[in-house]
């Protein structure tokens, strides 16, 4: 009995072990950055009142900040995160978060209220996920036709195609009848096993100077000329 005890016991520090590293890799996570040197973040009002500056010198060049959901959510904190990204010398950009019960025209409509393009924007991104969205299941067809009506105006707006953050269930069930967009990626603390994106996702739990909590964290594919190139004024 005795040695039974011993012997689990002995397992059960394995186990802590092994959850205590992997938290601790989960924590430092960070792709190679002599190949990805471009890290950036995403943010929306959940980060609460953020320094810029502070964030600036935290080794991140570009800020993804949500500025609308569905047909007439806008995000409170927008414009301000927008300004003051903007004149910390961060390359910005903005994206909506696509509900699957509001027509697509309808929410390029709020999208486009709200995104004043009189400086450089990122490729303007489309959030396509189940998490915080409605019931709805829209037949991929519908959905095609939904997300296209949303891409014509903001496209051409924008004068650049737009991006698709999409999550991997959403990927399985809808990516096949999209149309093609480069992808904004998420694949937490592991490579996504493909260079077929142009941002990658990797961690959601990250931390960043002049930000309290958690934020999520980006790289970009290409070196600094490449994010240049892609924050143009619409």
């Amino acid at each position: 009995m005795k040695r039974l005890v011993i012997g689990i016991a002995v397992l059960v520090l394995i186990a802590v072990a092994g959850v205590g590293a992997a938290r601790l890799y989960l924590a430092n996570f960070s792709p190679d950055r002599s190949r990805y040197p471009v890290r950036g973040i995403d943010v929306s009002h959940h980060q609460g009142v953020i320094d810029w500056q502070a964030v600036a010198g935290d080794d991140v060049a570009f800020a993804m900040i949500k500025a609308t959901e569905g047909g007439d959510h806008v995000d409170e904190d927008f414009a301000a995160n927008l300004a003051a990204a903007r004149e910390a010398g961060l390359k910005v950009g903005a994206y909506h978060y696509f509900t699957l019960c509001r027509p697509g025209a309808e929410q390029a409509a709020n999208f486009l209220a709200v995104t004043s393009r009189d400086g450089p924007l990122l490729p303007p991104a489309i959030d396509l996920e189940y998490e915080g969205n409605c019931s709805e299941r829209p037949a991929p067809e519908i959905l095609r036709a939904e997300v296209e009506a949303f891409l014509g105006p903001v496209e051409a707006a924008f004068g650049q195609q737009a991006i698709f953050y999409i999550t991997s269930s959403f990927y399985d069930d809808y990516f096949r009848d999209l149309p093609r967009r480069p992808l904004w990626t998420r694949r937490i603390a592991w490579h996504p096993g493909h260079d077929d994106w142009m941002v990658w996702q990797y961690h959601d739990e990250g931390r960043v100077k002049g930000i309290q909590g958690d934020v999520d964290l980006n790289v970009l594919q290409g070196g600094p000329d490449q994010l240049t190139r892609l924050a143009v004024t619409p």
